[in-house]
């Protein structure tokens, strides 16, 4: 039987553990996209600048999800300002990264990760939540959309060189 999963707001005590996971991000984007995403290299540390501004950020949040006291999955978000002439003037809130460890998958923890993310966009006064999913990502997709996310652009790109 698993243990009971909790969810908290991350501090910078959980940077560690953050990197550690994100690890698991970092290695399917590198597998789908090497041309893009670093591989992992097992020293966690390393991306503790990448992931610190989520943690410490104004207007950012780092939710996380543990069993047993061990974190199997976090949830960064951030809420903006969109502005200018030709935009409605709201709050938004963005996704940045959502991560389950393998072992905890299948569990509604990305799903509860997301709920999360949500309601602290919602207290921030955000009328919006946005996110960018990869292609390649088919599970991240269906559980977007299965949270009531819907397709609003494409980014396409175009390799310039052949390295």
């Amino acid at each position: 039987m698993t243990s009971p999963t909790f969810y908290r707001r991350a501090t910078s005590q959980d940077l560690l553990a953050i990197c550690e996971l994100g690890q698991q991000l970092n290695s399917l984007h590198h597998e789908h996209r090497p041309d893009i995403y670093a591989p992992s290299t097992g020293d966690f540390a390393r991306d503790g600048d990448f992931w610190r501004p989520s943690i410490e950020g104004e207007n950012h949040a780092v939710f996380l999800a543990e069993q047993s006291g061990v974190a199997i999955g976090f949830i960064t978000v951030q809420v903006t300002e969109s502005k200018g002439p030709l935009m409605q003037p709201q709050r938004v809130g963005r996704i940045g990264s959502v991560c389950v460890d393998q072992r905890g998958r299948g569990q509604g923890i990305g799903r509860a990760l997301m709920q999360q993310a949500q309601t602290w966009a919602l207290e921030q006064g955000a009328a919006d939540l946005r996110l960018t999913v990869w292609g390649f990502n088919d599970p991240a997709r269906r559980l977007y959309e299965a949270l009531g996310y819907e397709m609003r652009a494409f980014e396409m790109g175009k390799r310039l060189n052949d390295r």
